[in-house]
């Protein structure tokens, strides 16, 4: 082969890979949006005048501005009745109370989620990666996942409390 064809053949392989690239990351977008099922939920259109007649000052700085609240304020971390927790901002079902432990961190605690009904994404805001998970329906912070939490998973969720809301069954 000479230098030319095989410079020809490189030139129309990554003309190729480049456009199949991003008809693959399109699909893969088109697919994701279509699998959401809240994504035309009306919690995701509520304005932020809105949340703040719905929350509290604490759970509208949490849930829509991804706040933190103080460690041990909760009255959430010493809940351990049957139930449910849910997200606070839309009553969206996150927790069971079975999955519920003490973790020492000042927190809510949990080893695992309904995972269909969290969202995650990465967050460096404190100068280190962490992931950070939300209410899938309304979008609502709830807060990080760690690799420090119990059999069977290794998870914590550690969450706000003032991000939940218990539900007794």
């Amino acid at each position: 082969m000479t230098q030319n064809s095989n410079a020809s053949r490189r030139t129309l392989l990554v003309a190729g890979v480049a456009s199949v690239v991003p008809l693959c990351l399109g699909a893969e977008r088109a697919s994701a949006a279509t699998a959401d099922p809240f994504v035309g939920s009306r919690w995701r259109k509520l304005t932020d005048a809105e949340w703040k007649k719905r929350l509290s000052p604490a759970a509208f700085d949490v849930l829509r501005r991804d706040g933190t609240e103080a460690p041990g304020s909760s009255p959430l971390n010493d809940e351990y009745g049957r139930g449910a927790f849910v997200c606070g901002g839309c009553g969206l079902p996150l927790f069971k109370s079975e999955w519920k432990f003490h973790s020492g961190t000042g927190w809510p605690s949990f080893y695992t989620a309904i995972q269909t009904n969290i969202r995650t994404k990465r967050d460096t805001q404190l100068l280190e990666v962490r992931t950070e998970y939300h209410c899938a329906r309304c979008l609502g912070h709830q807060g990080h996942i760690f690799n420090d939490g119990p059999k069977p998973t290794g998870l914590r969720y550690c969450n706000d409390g003032v991000s939940l809301r218990f539900i007794p069954s």
